[in-house]
């Protein structure tokens, strides 16, 4: 089942330069050209964050069309003092969790993390070098899974999205200092589990 009925792209270019209340306007009343560029200008980062949570693509694309209906659904109640991509977010991450409740939430958690602590570049290393790393990786994965998803979920949004600090808060309906101290709590966790890796 498709969100849109695909429109000419030189269509949906202009469309792209009305202001963003027309478009959230023209989207409420149906316009089809203007819905597909809604979805169209947001689905990446959509895709992106339910990918990051449920690490399966097919159920990433699941929950991004999923993200998509609802918001037109509630586009009329969105209030324009926010981000749009925030409230999008929210949404997300909502069905992401959704999702997650169907299945065990700690494996596939952990290879979203895996992701996330990985080297920016490959490189060659020692049958010795991947021994230590190997440990290492353990004692990560191992501190990381014993955090509650709250704290999980702050790292998810800061670490692989790359969200600043007062985004997740709003996504989250949090105070900013708590985003903080759930960050500082994971971090710590995954500092000291390395330091004790290494001492070794």
């Amino acid at each position: 089942m498709k969100v849109f009925h695909p429109v000419g792209v030189n269509i949906i270019e202009r469309m792209k330069d009305i202001d963003p209340s027309r478009l959230i306007q023209e989207c409420i009343a149906g316009n089809e050209t203007a819905i597909e560029t809604f979805v169209r200008g947001h689905e990446a980062d959509v895709f992106k964050l339910a990918l990051s949570i449920v690490r399966d693509e097919s159920e990433a694309m699941e929950i991004t069309q999923e993200t998509f209906i609802a918001a037109l659904k509630s586009l009329h109640s969105f209030k324009e003092i926010g981000s749009l991509k925030t409230w999008l977010f929210k949404i997300t991450l909502n069905r992401s969790r959704s999702h997650l409740r169907k299945r065990n939430f700690l494996q596939r958690l952990s290879i979203t993390l895996s992701t996330l602590f990985k080297e920016a570049e490959e490189r060659q290393t020692s049958p010795e070098e991947n021994v230590i790393q190997n440990e290492r990786e353990a004692v990560i994965w191992s501190e990381l899974n014993k955090l509650d998803e709250r704290q999980r979920i702050v790292v998810i949004l800061r670490y692989f999205q790359d969200l600043p600090i007062v985004e997740i808060a709003e996504i989250l309906n949090l105070y900013e200092g708590t985003v903080h101290s759930r960050l500082h709590t994971a971090r710590e966790r995954l500092r000291i589990a390395l330091g004790q890796t290494q001492g070794k």
